[in-house]
């Protein structure tokens, strides 16, 4: 039941703070806070009991949910099955922690705090849903569920330009799962659920029954078109999706036989649709704009959240649609897409340079670093990949750190520009440190987890038989952009004299770039520690997704 209490608990927790009267205000925010750290306590549970050693999903839960006959049609089948295993499992975790830190930031919220705190734990349940759900149907659900609360977070609390942001980010998503969803039904109707057609056909009484036998006899009747076509359960259970012997021949999108679409086989033209989807979530040049602007408008816990958890749903999608579903064209097209990674990691470094906005600099320096993770996948090796995984976990930390600091100068002053202020060091020496820290784990200083991720989807790149040599090389250079624009960042911002367009407030004289409160060091401290902990014990994620990868590797791709 851990799985779906982690979807449940929050979504009850919404509910609850939008029935309450708007007398108990002082409760929201505890609500949320009993929520999250319940949230994070669930993904440790499952953290320590998962089994490294063990291939497969765990933790499973599975109920029939929608069961339809559909006459010569077949049957349609929807069920609520939730699992994970080491590609899903650590984004878990890391939700946890990040969605935590967003409500303790979300502290100081003070008007409309019903719809807020309803709204944020929403979020958090369909964020959940998306990396634990096993059917496809209901991972779309959650998928486009969570737009919602995001754009009524960005939309209601955010910036000056707030309705264009949220609008912004609505439609950019919108059209990614519009494609998502075509795909969806094409491989709904060229799959069927074995086990379930075995039972619909008489061969077992019960689902339980099942064996590997059964399950290749149903798929030898289906290949040569012995089975009845009113008892073919169709499913969208992403574990029988990802096997080729259970699609029907000639269906649209096949192994075999499938039509030319556009001048393309459907299934390469599949694959290209669901890449387009996720990777507007995650964001690959040039299909990032919406991020800087949702990233400067949204509040500080919505763009923590954002940056820490919702983009990893793209690099998520990538591995369990993309390529776990269409590894034909994930292979076909590696060295396009490896090559859209590197543009990213160097387009999205060279546009941080250029900022002023410290919001909009650690924006594009997301995109840049998620264009790791799209290198690390397209390589299709065990390093690049395990890479990746642990780059969304890394960047997750500390982008949520990065934009923790960001709103501390930001609440105090209502001033994000870079160049209004000199000599930090002076008045906020904890806030100084804290920022070095964060600086320089996301530039990659071996210690810290960003040095990690990168390494290892580097090492992947380029010992990749799809991709050139050329790849890793140019993509080295998104680590020096890292390290000139957080440097140059530090440098202009705390080093030298103090100086500062807000250096006293104008009621009482008091200066207001006060260091940090208890509250904003509860925030970042810890996260900067999690950081070093990842970088000195990479073992901590890679021991949950080496097996899985691996895994994934034989079954889909050739190594």
């Amino acid at each position: 039941m851990v799985l779906t209490l982690l979807i449940f608990i929050p979504i009850a927790g919404s509910l609850l703070v939008a029935l309450l009267p708007d007398q108990r205000a002082a409760l929201f925010k505890w609500i949320a806070l009993g929520v999250a750290i319940l949230e994070l306590v669930l993904s440790g549970l499952a953290y320590i009991s998962f089994n490294t050693k063990q291939v497969g999903y765990q933790l499973l839960e599975q109920a029939d949910w929608i069961t339809v006959p559909l006459g010569n049609l077949g049957i349609a089948s929807i069920d609520y099955v939730v699992g994970v295993d080491g590609i899903s499992l650590p984004l878990v975790v890391l939700s946890a922690v990040v969605l935590l830190a967003g409500v303790i930031s979300s502290w100081t919220i003070d008007h409309r705090q019903k719809a807020y705190f309803a709204l944020y734990l929403l979020l958090t349940g369909t964020v959940m849903g998306c990396f634990v759900a096993l059917d496809f149907f209901l991972f779309f659900l959650f998928f486009e569920f969570m737009l919602l609360p995001m754009y009524f977070l960005i939309g209601l609390w955010g910036g000056p330009r707030r309705e264009y942001a949220s609008i912004k980010f609505f439609l950019y998503t919108l059209l990614g799962s519009l494609l998502i969803l075509l795909v969806m039904i094409g491989l709904y109707l060229s799959v069927i659920d074995p086990i379930s057609t075995a039972v619909a056909v008489g061969f077992i009484s019960d689902p339980s029954e099942a064996t590997a036998d059964v399950v290749r006899l149903i798929q030898n009747q289906l290949r040569y078109y012995q089975l009845n076509p009113a008892m073919v359960v169709h499913t969208f259970d992403i574990r029988y999706l990802a096997d080729g012997g259970n699609y029907l021949p000639n269906a649209f999108l096949s192994l075999t036989g499938e039509p030319i679409v556009l001048g393309l086989p459907a299934r390469l033209l599949a694959f290209w649709a669901v890449f387009i989807g996720f990777a507007i979530k995650l964001p690959i040049v040039p299909l990032h704009t919406w991020l800087p602007d949702a990233h400067v408008e949204a509040p500080t816990p919505v763009s923590v959240v954002l940056a820490g958890v919702l983009l990893k749903i793209g690099g998520y999608g990538f591995l369990r649609i993309a390529w776990g579903l269409f590894p034909d064209g994930g292979a076909e097209f590696a060295r396009t897409l490896a090559g859209l990674g590197t543009l990213s990691i160097v387009y999205g470094g060279l546009n941080a340079l250029a900022q002023y906005d410290v919001k909009k600099m650690i924006a594009y320096s997301s995109v840049s670093h998620m264009g790791f993770v799209l290198l690390g996948v397209a390589s299709l090796t065990a390093e690049g990949i395990n890479g990746a995984i642990y780059q969304m976990v890394s960047h997750g930390v500390l982008s949520a750190m990065l934009f923790l600091i960001a709103g501390v100068v930001y609440d105090r002053t209502h001033d994000r520009r870079i160049d209004s202020y000199r000599g930090l060091m002076q008045p906020m020496p904890q806030y100084a440190t804290l920022t070095a820290v964060a600086f320089f784990g996301s530039l990659g200083l071996p210690g810290f987890s960003g040095f990690v991720g990168e390494l290892f989807t580097l090492m992947g790149s380029f010992q990749s038989l799809w991709l050139p040599g050329w790849y890793t090389a140019v993509s080295t250079l998104g680590i020096v952009l890292a390290a000139a624009y957080f440097l140059w960042t530090l440098q202009r911002m705390f080093f030298g004299p103090f100086w500062s367009r807000h250096e006293t407030s104008t009621q009482n004289g008091v200066s207001v770039l006060t260091d940090l409160t208890a509250r904003e060091k509860l925030l970042l401290i810890p996260l900067g520690i999690l950081a070093l902990v990842l970088g000195l014990f990479p073992n901590l994620i890679f021991n949950l997704t080496s097996t899985t990868v691996a895994q994934w590797l034989e079954k889909f791709m050739v190594q």
